[in-house]
């Protein structure tokens, strides 16, 4: 599976997607709220909507220290 990070008009991205080779099985989409709408969402409620999507690993380390030290065998 390949990501891909489209931006552009509805238009530009509709093209796109639709000349992407393969089957394109989800798509998460970013829409902007009219400014004279409610109040922008907070960082916590952005991510709230994105919970489904999320992965969950108990015992994963992503220090910064743990990240740029390097593992045996690397």
């Amino acid at each position: 599976m390949k990501a891909h990070v489209l931006t552009g008009s509805k238009t530009e991205i509709a093209e796109t997607v639709a000349r992407i080779d393969g089957v394109v099985r989800e798509v998460i989409v970013f829409v902007e709220e009219p400014s004279d709408s409610k109040p922008e969402p907070s960082e916590e409620d952005f991510f709230a909507e994105m919970e489904p999507f999320m992965v969950r690993v108990g015992c994963a380390d992503d220090s910064r220290e743990s990240l740029y030290t390097r593992m045996e065998g690397e």
